[in-house]
């Protein structure tokens, strides 16, 4: 989306945080070049399914001269562990710079109101697009390609509801600790941290570090009843739902 044409909005500094794949980074050592900015956290199911994108964007334009940093706010307790944070920057295989925004500054300096939100700003530090949500890839690239003055077919989707235009039937919201009970949606995840078993309708799934898992995954929309038992050595701290193509 863009910003309104007679509106100025200025990208604002990093607070002094930590950061993971650099040193430190500063606003004004990006200026000269477009900066895309995701804010992310590793715990979140949303955020993981536009990961896919943030990391193909990097590959593909930073010799372009796009720069793609992650600022990493955290939503559930292991989030809070910048431990847990680097590990999982590693372990999902980021390349590009993350700020741990631990203490949720640039996320109060931005405004943000939810998981995802992306912000492009162009070479002059000025936002030229945005998005908060899942979706909105091609319209995002197409964003990226017009600042470096490029043009490339867009990556195609990740998932068959992420194509442009798709409807996608509402799922159930999410709900906190280990729930059970009806449902529908096309994937079904736990937010937990530890190392232990899940029993999810009768079958194992096997935790073995903090994060997002999967629990149960439809090839479309569908109603179903979950089943959850948490082992010894598991926190489950939340249940969540992605949508489905109906």
């Amino acid at each position: 989306m863009r910003p309104p044409a007679d509106l100025e909005i200025l990208v604002p500094s990093f607070p002094r945080a930590a950061w993971v794949n650099v040193a430190m980074l500063r606003v004004d050592q990006l200026r000269g070049q477009p900066v895309l900015v995701e804010f992310w956290d590793f715990c979140r199911v949303n955020s993981l399914r536009t990961l896919p994108y943030l990391k193909a964007w990097h590959e593909r334009y930073a010799e372009s001269g796009l720069r793609v940093v992650g600022i990493h706010a955290p939503g559930f307790p292991p989030s809070l562990d910048e431990d847990e944070v680097r590990a999982a920057v590693a372990r999902l295989g980021i390349d590009y710079p993350v700020l741990l925004d631990t203490h949720m500054q640039a996320w109060d300096d931005y405004g943000i109101e939810g998981w995802p939100s992306r912000y492009l700003w162009d070479a002059d530090g000025r936002l030229f697009d945005y998005h908060v949500g899942e979706g909105g890839y091609v319209e995002t690239e197409l964003a990226i390609q017009e600042l470096l003055g490029i043009e490339r077919e867009p990556l195609a989707p990740v998932r068959p509801g992420d194509a442009a235009g798709e409807l996608l039937p509402a799922q159930t919201e999410d709900q906190e600790g280990a729930w059970s009970g009806p449902y529908e949606a096309g994937g079904v995840w736990a937010v937990v941290e530890g190392a232990g078993e899940l029993r999810v309708n009768g079958a194992t799934v096997t935790v073995e570090h903090a994060g997002c898992v999967p629990l149960i995954e439809h090839e479309r929309h569908t109603a179903g009843v979950l089943e959850l038992e948490v082992g010894a050595g598991v926190v489950c701290h939340a249940v969540c739902f992605t949508p489905g193509v109906a």
